[in-house]
């Protein structure tokens, strides 16, 4: 089977994803997993990580313009940018400043 590499502009790989990538067009990984089977299971992590819950919270309106603000500059809506840091900080990469 030849694997056809996506066409993505300006992409940058660090040294070990190069290397996997490398390695992965070398044809130096296989699944110990039948195709369907694997398939599947990939399937439910993506549905799975795409389920979301809405929730309520009370914010002080001042720290709100300020997210809308940050959101804005970024160019991304602002429930976005809250679901973004809710989940850096969940996953432990934000971390609360000492």
């Amino acid at each position: 089977m030849i694997r056809k590499k996506p066409k993505i502009e300006n992409q940058v790989l660090d040294a070990e994803e190069q290397e996997l990538e490398d390695a992965l067009e070398r044809g130096e990984f296989t699944s110990r997993m039948p195709r369907e089977e694997a398939l599947k299971m990939w399937r439910q992590a993506v549905r799975n990580t795409l389920r979301k819950k809405p929730i309520t919270v009370r914010v002080q309106e001042r720290d709100i313009a300020k997210i809308k603000a940050k959101a804005l500059e970024q160019g991304i809506p602002y429930q976005t940018l809250v679901a973004s840091i809710l989940h850096r900080y969940a996953s432990g990469r934000l971390k609360e400043e000492a």
